[in-house]
């Protein structure tokens, strides 16, 4: 064969057999398969395949005992291409729960074979009328009956009226997925996957209500499909006739080989309910809800075809062996689901750092600790290498023999233990705890002497000498907790109790003598009919503990009540209790999920400052069960705290629990949610938790800095000073009504702050009397938080105006006051409706009316507080730079070559004026506040600075306002000008009307109104017994939004003298409001004073600078 023919060969072969050829200048590496046990390092990540296939369980406690996890998501890339076989994966957050125990169930099957229409089964009692059924059947059905046979009728109900009136049929495809398909009335709906023909027993139920028509279909514990509007508002008529395995076309017959079923069925129920998803899981755990139950399996109230008889014994286990947990396939890469017991691959991943610090155990010292133990045992009861699989199985014999060397071991060890047997005893407690209940008679007093070795182990390895080696390994087991939940592990647990044996106590055992038996480890497994606790309840209580005091559990006969009402009739109660040293860690670090309260809020509220977070008590957990999982209760529990070794220390104590999914990487975290306490005492406290799961008394400790008289002064000129400013502010408010002050930006931002801020003083002042009522606490709670939100929100619109007219400089109109509206009371009113509606329950503090420092509930005022406090303070620094540069030109231009103490003179004025004016309304008294956690001494500092808030608003926005004065002014002069009419004048003559004769008016008069005022006036000189207008000498802080960035107004004002003693010349004050943002302005304002000037024979003298924040000028003529 020629050379090109056999490279075209070679080619042809490679390009069939999938494999790409390599382009030049490139190298690929030879598609190669993961082996058994290869490590694969990613990104972040290092993932270890697994030696052998195993069930989904059995390779999550693999995983664990290795110190790792499954994979819990898609492997990346550089492993996803070497992957042959779909591999499991884990469940991070929402571990699937491993049954408690698999019952045996033996029971009959009817074998209906092949499709024929001789094979039926009959419910021998007629049906009644239905408004609502579910129906469920173990199916096995036959692997041969899949792909074009047409669907099968599992059972079916026929009623004289109609034939069709239900239906549950199904077909197989040939992949072996089975549709199922529900018929009411004879409505269909479509055929929808519901279980695999894989020859396992599955679980299968249809339920519906003719209320909306509400149907579902689940099969195997899941919710496989579900709509509305089948058969809705019509009834199953009364006198209904079920079959099991054919279609009927007419009542109780009318059977054909094409609707058969083949296959096999069992443990049929009918309920004349619509039963929920959790009682549908207890059905399928061979534990039927009694409650409408119509039919429960039972052969002999069946009539059945002789084809069909003898029936044949079969075993169920319950849970069913079908159950299914989550896996990825590497074919199409998509995430998919099998069989839990059904053995498959899997990947038990790391983090890098754990990995690595994993790879060095075996150089750790402790080594001849383990190499002791595994001689005395002649086997490898401790592993030295935690990252190796774990071969063969340990019946429990060989478990409590393994742990009786292993404790002997321990105790009789002297030195002090290092990590790497702290890790080998972790390891093994695992293994030991994942042992379950499959020998069929364990040996008297077997599970009792497993269950000591545990716990004495345990408590040998949470001994305060190991506090040490726990630190290192903390992050790797998943800290002390994790130990804890060993002990508490279900499988463990999972004792068969008989009517001789219902309960199991297990403690440590102590050679020395116990001062504090309540202290000493301990576990307890009850068998609890509920029957019998449903009067009183059900308590629990500790060694040494008392059943009505500190040391008990304690469930109420509601919650029994609840356990009934959900048809269970029977419960395990497990409950153990730990208390070490070693578990102070566990509230210390990154791990605690718990709100540290050091915010200067909460400390200037409690005056006294948090320290830390302390472990109070020992660690007591609570679980109930029953035969298809876990149940939550709530429980109320008292225990004994160490709160009197804090001297001189405020201890408040928290209600705790773990939470093992708050943080993966720590194996949780404590956390007070749904916890709460009941009643706390000097030495222990009672807590109510809405579940049950691993309790805990802490503690957090506070230092205190104030006493009681100190607090009792503290709180009695808090009370003072706002009642204080209770009454600047409604004086002020009062003032600016009472005046007319003319409506402007200004005035209007001005009212609507003190008002806001009054009013919120004065609810603050009343609110002690609503203590005692909780919705009066609530309601008064809610309207402060609105009012100091809306204050605030003022305070930040005084600071945008002051921005637009300062600094910004906007010369635009517009209806920007719809926008100061939207900020102050509409943005107030939304946080505080949305708080209201999101934290209802945690809104209001325990004690007095205010916002709950404990919950999230304080940050909706701490935020937006520290917000506008901190806008202000930008807007604060700009204002202050603008009026400097403005003092430093006019100071330039009055002075050409001022000396530099006029200058520093001038700075420093133009500094100090904007912030004593603006403070106060800008809200930056209250930047103090912050500081209160420090000293006491800021505390009466935030007293007299918020105390002297509405005062000082008072004295600056209304004693000193031009407007209000000159207003009042004139409402002064008008009254007097009304009661001089009356009276006859000084040389006895009667006051002319002013109705009949006019006085012409002034100049003055008219440039209140136009822009005349610049326009040449003509000499007025004030008569005797006359009063003129007075024009305002000073200006406010804050210009009017109708003035333009630069604007000249011009004031003349008659001097008042005795007419003696008139000069021959009148002296005249112009005064020039400037607002100096742009060169030349001064020289503007004195042109403008030439005008007013133009007919005196002096110059034009500048006269004073203006008190406000605002640059004027005036000027006198002589």
């Amino acid at each position: 064969m020629a050379p090109w023919h056999s490279c075209l060969l070679y080619l042809l072969v490679r390009s069939l057999s999938g494999t790409p050829s390599n382009s030049p200048g490139q190298s690929r590496k030879p598609w190669v398969p993961v082996a058994p046990g290869e490590v694969v390092e990613m990104a972040g990540e290092v993932c270890k395949f697994s030696e052998q296939p195993l069930g989904w369980w059995e390779a999550q406690e693999s995983c664990d005992q290795q110190f790792g996890h499954l994979a819990l998501g898609p492997p990346a890339e550089v492993l996803a291409l070497r992957l042959r076989d779909p591999v499991w994966m884990g469940q991070g957050e929402d571990p699937l729960p491993k049954p408690l125990q698999r019952r045996l169930l033996t029971t009959a099957a009817l074998v209906f074979g092949e499709k024929t229409a001789e094979r039926a089964a009959w419910l021998r009692a007629p049906l009644p009328a239905l408004a609502a059924l579910t129906a469920c059947v173990h199916v096995q059905w036959d692997t041969l009956d899949t792909g074009s046979r047409g669907a099968a009728t599992l059972f079916s109900l026929a009623v004289p009226a109609l034939a069709n009136t239900l239906q549950l049929r199904a077909f197989a495809e040939p992949e072996g997925a089975v549709r199922a398909a529900l018929v009411v009335h004879g409505h269909h709906t479509p055929f929808l996957p519901a279980f695999r023909a894989d020859g396992h027993w599955h679980h299968v139920c249809a339920a519906w209500e003719q209320r909306g028509g509400r149907w579902a279909l689940f099969a195997d514990g899941r919710r496989r499909a579900g709509a509305r509007g089948l058969g809705a508002g019509r009834p199953v008529p009364p006198g209904g006739v079920l079959v099991l395995g054919q279609d009927q076309d007419s009542l109780g017959g009318g059977f054909s080989e094409r609707d058969a079923f083949s296959g096999n069925l069992t443990d049929f129920h009918l309920w004349a309910r619509a039963l929920d998803l959790a009682q549908l899981r207890r059905a399928r755990t061979c534990a039927p809800p009694s409650g409408d139950l119509l039919f429960r399996w039972d052969t002999s109230a069946l009539d059945v075809a002789p084809s069909l008889l003898p029936m044949v014994p079969v075993r169920l286990f319950c849970p069913v062996p079908s159950e299914e947990c989550p896996t990825w396939d590497p074919g199409p890469a998509t995430e998919g689901w099998e069989p839990c017991i059904q053995p498959q691959p899997f990947l038990c991943c790391y983090r890098t750092e754990t990995y690595k610090g994993l790879q060095d155990v075996q150089s750790w010292p402790g080594q001849d600790v383990i190499s002791r133990v595994n001689a005395l045992a002649n086997a490898t009861v401790l592993s030295p290498d935690p990252l190796s699989e774990v071969r063969g199985t340990l019946s429990l014999a060989e478990a409590s023999h393994f742990l009786s060397i292993v404790e002997r071991v321990l105790a009789k060890e002297t030195a002090p233990l290092g990590p790497a047997v702290l890790l080998a005893a972790i390891r093994f407690l695992k293994r030991v705890a994942s042992l379950s209940a499959e020998e069929p008679k364990p040996l008297p007093g077997t599970w009792e002497q497993l269950g000591q070795g545990v716990l004495s182990v345990a408590s040998l390895v949470l001994e305060e000498r190991l506090a040490t080696p726990w630190l290192s390994v903390s992050e790797v087991v998943g800290g002390p907790m994790a130990l804890v939940a060993c002990v508490h592990h279900r499988p463990l647990l999972s004792t068969t109790f008989t009517s001789e044996q219902s309960r199991m106590h297990i403690q440590r055992c102590h050679a020395a003598p116990v001062t504090q038996p309540h202290l000493i480890p301990g576990l307890e497994v009850r068998s609890l009919h509920l029957k019998e606790a449903s009067l009183g309840g059900y308590t629990f209580t500790l060694p040494d503990g008392h059943p009505e005091g500190p040391g008990h559990i304690h469930i109420s006969e509601g919650e029994v009540r609840q356990l009934l009402g959900k048809d269970l009739s029977e419960v395990t109660m497990i409950h153990s209790w730990f208390t070490s040293s070693i578990f102070q860690h566990t509230v210390k670090g990154p791990s605690i999920g718990l709100q540290t309260p050091d915010s200067s809020e909460e400390d200037a509220d409690r005056s006294q400052r948090f320290i830390s977070t302390q472990m109070g008590s020992a660690i007591i957990s609570s679980d109930v069960w029953d035969a298809s999982g876990e149940v939550s209760i709530a429980v109320t529990y008292h225990l004994k705290h160490q709160a009197q070794a804090f001297l001189q220390k405020l201890v408040e104590p928290l209600c705790a629990f773990w939470n093992f999914s708050s943080n993966s990487d720590t194996g949780g975290s404590w956390d007070t949610t749904g916890c709460s306490v009941t009643a706390q005492y000097p030495d222990s406290t009672a807590c109510f938790c809405n579940h049950s799961t691993n309790f805990a008394i802490l503690l957090q400790v506070y230092d205190i800095q104030r006493g009681p008289e100190e607090e009792s002064l503290l709180k009695t000129l808090s009370f003072v000073g706002c009642g204080v400013s209770f009454c600047a502010l409604a004086t002020t408010f009062m003032l600016f009504l009472a005046a007319r002050v003319p409506r402007s930006e200004r005035t209007t931002i001005h009212k609507n702050l003190t008002f806001s801020l009054a009013s919120a003083e004065g609810i603050l002042m009343a609110s002690e009397w609503a203590k005692a009522n909780k919705v009066a606490c609530m309601a008064v709670t809610a309207v402060m938080h609105l009012l100091f939100l809306v204050a605030f929100s003022w305070m930040l619109v005084e600071g945008l105006l002051l921005w637009s007219k300062v600094v910004a400089v906007s010369m635009r109109p517009g209806p920007k006051m719809r926008f100061y509206y939207a900020i102050g009371w509409g943005m107030p009113a939304a946080i505080v409706a949305i708080t209201l509606a999101v934290s209802s329950p945690g809104y209001v503090a325990a004690g007095h009316c205010w916002l709950n420092v404990h919950t999230d509930a304080i940050w909706a005022f701490v935020g937006p507080v520290l917000f506008v406090l901190t806008a202000n303070s930008c807007i604060l620094v700009q204002v202050v730079i603008v009026t400097v540069s403005s003092a430093q030109r006019r100071a330039r231009m009055l002075s050409p070559q001022p000396c530099l103490q006029q200058q520093m003179r001038i700075q420093l004025w133009a500094t100090v004026k904007p912030v004593l004016v603006l403070l106060p309304v800008l809200g930056l008294t209250w930047l103090v506040s912050i500081l209160v956690h420090l000293s006491p001494a800021w505390a009466y500092a935030a007293v007299g600075l918020n105390s002297f808030q509405g005062p000082y608003i008072f004295l600056v926005y209304a004693v000193c306002n031009p407007e209000v004065r000159s207003t009042l002014q004139r409402m002064t002069e008008k009254q007097v000008a009304e009661v001089c009419t009356c009276r006859p004048s000084w040389d006895g003559r009667t006051r002319s009307n002013p109705a009949s004769s006019p006085r012409p008016p002034g100049p003055w008069e008219e440039a209140q109104d136009g822009p005349s005022a610049l326009a040449a006036p003509g000499k007025h000189t004030a008569g005797r017994g006359t009063h003129g207008p007075r024009i305002p000498k000073t200006f406010s802080s804050i210009a009017e939004p109708e003035r333009l960035a630069v604007e000249l107004t011009a004031f003349k004002t008659a001097e008042e003298e005795p007419e003696a003693q008139q000069p021959s010349h009148e002296r005249i004050r112009i005064q020039v409001f400037v607002t100096l943002r742009l060169p030349g302005c001064l020289h503007k304002a004195h042109g403008s004073a030439q005008q007013v000037c133009r007919n005196k024979s002096d110059a034009v003298v500048p006269l004073r600078s203006s008190d406000s924040a605002f640059v004027f000028t005036e000027w006198v003529c002589c």
